[in-house]
C-alpha cells in the first residue's frame, strides 16, 4: 500500500516562495502519477497540478500556471512543488496524491492515494 507524507508547508508573505515534498513509502513512485491538490477554508478542493510517472506531461490550473513547478525524483521516491511569486489567495491546505500509471500521463480525477496535506499560509 502506498503511503503519501507532505512536508514544506508554513507562513511567508506575499511574494516570496516555498517548495513542498511529497515522500512515497510502501511502494516506489517510479510507476504513478502525482498531483497536488489544495483546499481554502469553505471553498472544495481544487486541482494545482499534476505529472506523469515519467516526470512528463505537467499540467497546471490556471490559478498557478507560470509561478508553480512540479517535478519529481524517483531516485529518492518523491515528488515536489515549487511555489513562487505565492499570493494570499494561495492560502490553503495542500495535498500531494497518487494514481499507479505506468504509460505516463496525468488525470486530477483518478487518484487513489492521498496525503493528509500541509498547510500553506500567505499573508502580510
Amino acid at each position: 500500500q502506498l503511503q503519501l507524507v507532505e512536508s514544506g508547508g508554513g507562513w511567508v508573505q506575499p511574494g516570496e516562495s516555498l517548495q513542498l515534498s511529497c515522500v512515497g513509502s510502501g511502494r516506489i513512485l517510479d510507476d504513478y502519477a502525482i498531483a497536488w491538490f489544495r483546499q481554502a477554508p469553505g471553498k472544495e478542493r481544487e486541482g494545482v497540478s499534476c505529472i506523469g510517472n515519467n516526470g512528463g506531461n505537467a499540467i497546471y490550473s490556471e490559478a498557478v500556471k507560470g509561478r508553480f513547478t512540479v517535478f519529481k525524483h524517483n531516485t529518492k521516491n518523491t515528488a515536489y512543488l515549487r511555489m513562487t511569486n505565492l499570493k494570499p489567495e494561495d492560502t490553503a491546505v495542500y495535498f500531494c496524491a497518487a494514481e499507479r500509471r505506468p504509460g505516463g500521463g496525468c488525470s486530477f480525477g483518478n487518484m487513489n492515494y492521498w496525503g493528509k496535506g500541509t498547510q500553506v499560509t500567505i499573508s502580510s
